[in-house]
């Protein structure tokens, strides 16, 4: 079984408690993990304002997760995401070998930050 590597953002409705938030992060995450998927990275990006009112919310709350697996699971991913009325909008991406290795840059901090200034 060859693995791809893949990265996948999703929505869920700004209505929910923090908890429920919580556990469907969570159940994605056991989705992933069940099904043979190696998580590279998580990360929270909390609640932020949508670029478009979708749903009539103008809010969402965005996790994005960063993994390899077997492309065949990933319509059983999409499909879960669509199963579940707390997503409103979901991406799934597959990576190649440049963002593989931008994205671990941009985690150690290497990319995506201004150079601090040093006064003299």
């Amino acid at each position: 079984m060859q693995l791809k590597n893949y990265e996948t953002v999703f929505i869920l409705t700004p209505v929910l408690s923090e908890q429920q938030t919580k556990d469907a992060v969570e159940k994605f995450k056991k989705l992933l993990v069940d099904n043979g998927a190696q998580i590279v990275h998580d990360d929270a990006w909390g609640l932020r304002k949508l670029a478009y009112p979708i749903q009539n919310k103008h809010t969402g709350y965005y996790q994005i997760f960063e993994f390899a697996a077997d492309p065949q699971f990933i319509a059983k991913l999409e499909l879960e995401y669509k199963r579940d009325e707390k997503v409103i909008r979901f991406l799934t991406t597959a990576l190649d070998k440049h963002a593989v290795l931008y994205n671990e840059k941009k985690r150690k901090g290497l990319v995506g930050r201004k150079p601090e200034k040093t006064e003299a």
